[in-house]
């Protein structure tokens, strides 16, 4: 087998219509379908599919792992956010390969503003 790219990463919601109004109007992410009960957005290469689990009778969990939005500057995205109303995890973490910035989604998917110090 050979993986071509991904294609999406989904995280779980338990109100579509709260989770379209934070990731278009808060992060900024534009609509690329939606249906009943998802939502897909562009997010850079990749697609964010946004799903509501029960519509398939599964349970609701928030995504602990995060995901990590690489952005140019995560100071400034962090301000940005932040005059949004969204609550970050702590301060900003510097590493010796990158910066990154923790904060959640309205159901609690863990989020990260990221970006590495060589790109």
């Amino acid at each position: 087998m050979r993986v071509e790219h991904v294609d999406f990463v989904s995280v779980l919601t338990q109100d579509l219509a709260r989770a379209k109004r934070f990731y278009t109007e808060v992060v900024g992410l534009e609509v690329e379908t939606e249906g009943a009960s998802d939502l897909e957005l562009r997010c850079g290469q990749v697609t964010l599919d946004v799903f509501d689990p029960s519509s398939i009778g599964q349970p609701f969990a928030p995504s602990p792992a995060g995901l990590a939005l690489r952005v140019a500057d995560v100071d400034a995205a962090r301000v940005e956010l932040e005059a949004k109303g969204v609550v970050f995890d702590g301060e900003t973490i510097e590493t010796s390969v990158c910066k990154q910035a923790w904060f959640k989604d309205p159901d609690g998917n863990a989020l990260m503003l990221h970006r590495r110090y060589d790109v």
